[in-house]
């Protein structure tokens, strides 16, 4: 049977958070018999209908949003953006939502569209993510919310959320790969030129693109380098300003403005990769990973993992193994 896809946008929405993820859904065809063509069937939806413009310029044609009992059965697809803020003041549309969403059988979110789902209540007691550069802002309104920093997409009951922008197509393949298996879901992949397939436990940004984001003339780099070298020391906040010659104060405030996260949480995400990347390998003990990263033993390096990416380290390892 085919499936029904309903995107929601309003003003000022990312366009890939839309576009991305309904090229997945019409990829599919290309992958499945004619007998079971069209696997999907895609409808852009807003409160009022009509043209809705993109943060980028460009207008999307929409549909009024159906009553919330016709969603039943299918995908409601939530997207995120610039407009996002205003739309969360918009009564109706969240009235809507939080009536259509419980209705549908999946109910997902992209990047900030996680906001609108929390504005409802419905993802209340619920793990969530959404942008890693919103993920506190998020879980400061929301604080019922359990906000997963790190993670690509979660699944929680029939309620799905994704990080940033193009993390919606990796939450959307998995769909697929529910829909229809593995096979076509890598298929799909290989024609959208995404050479890998990331399931949604794995961290949604490298620190390298951190790095690479900070300004030429500042000075956060020297602070980098530093930590990736001496993870196993046991670094906090105030041992990095000493290391800055800075006050503690002082280092928050460059490491916000340069690379957009706290120095705390710029610890975290550098001790996160370095295990993952030994977790890939597939070599050294729970404990061995734990202590080269900076968690000490294997019950942090576990409460870290279940709070930042929603598995276990076992369970990581298990699905990235190399």
């Amino acid at each position: 049977m085919t499936h029904r896809v309903l995107l929601l946008v309003f003003p000022e929405f990312q366009l890939l958070d839309a576009t991305g993820p309904a090229d997945v859904f019409a990829a599919v065809d290309e992958h499945l018999p004619a007998r079971a063509r069209p696997a999907y069937q895609l409808q852009a939806i807003s409160l009022d209908g009509g043209m809705v413009a993109s943060s980028s310029g460009l207008a999307l044609a929409t549909q009024p949003v159906p009553e919330p009992q016709e969603l039943a059965g299918s995908t409601l697809l939530i997207a995120g953006g610039h407009g996002v803020q205003r739309a969360l003041q918009h009564g109706p549309l969240i009235r809507w939502l939080g009536q259509a969403g419980p209705l549908a059988a999946r109910c997902a979110s992209v990047c900030t569209g996680a906001f609108l789902l929390a504005q409802t209540g419905l993802m209340s007691g619920r793990k969530v993510v959404t942008h890693w550069r919103y993920a506190e802002l998020l879980q400061r309104i929301y604080p019922g919310v359990a906000v997963l920093h790190d993670s690509l997409f979660v699944h929680d009951g029939g309620f799905y959320s994704s990080a940033g922008v193009t993390a919606g197509m990796d939450l959307c393949l998995s769909l697929v790969e529910e829909d229809h298996g593995r096979e076509v879901s890598l298929q799909v992949a290989k024609g959208l030129v995404m050479y890998l397939r990331r399931p949604g436990g794995q961290c949604q940004f490298s620190t390298e693109l951190l790095a690479q984001q900070a300004p030429a003339d500042g000075v956060m780099q020297r602070l980098l380098t530093e930590l990736r070298t001496s993870l196993s020391a046991p670094w906090d906040v105030d041992g990095m300003a000493i290391y800055m010659n800075m006050s503690p104060r002082t280092l928050h405030r460059h490491c916000r403005a340069e690379l957009g996260v706290t120095p705390a949480r710029l610890l975290l995400h550098l001790r996160l990769e370095h295990a993952c990347q030994l977790l890939e390998a597939g070599q050294a003990s729970l404990k061995r990973v734990a202590q080269s990263s900076g968690f000490g033993n294997a019950y942090n390096l576990r409460q870290a993992f279940s709070r930042a990416l929603g598995v276990t380290p076992g369970e990581y390892r298990q699905r990235f193994c190399r």
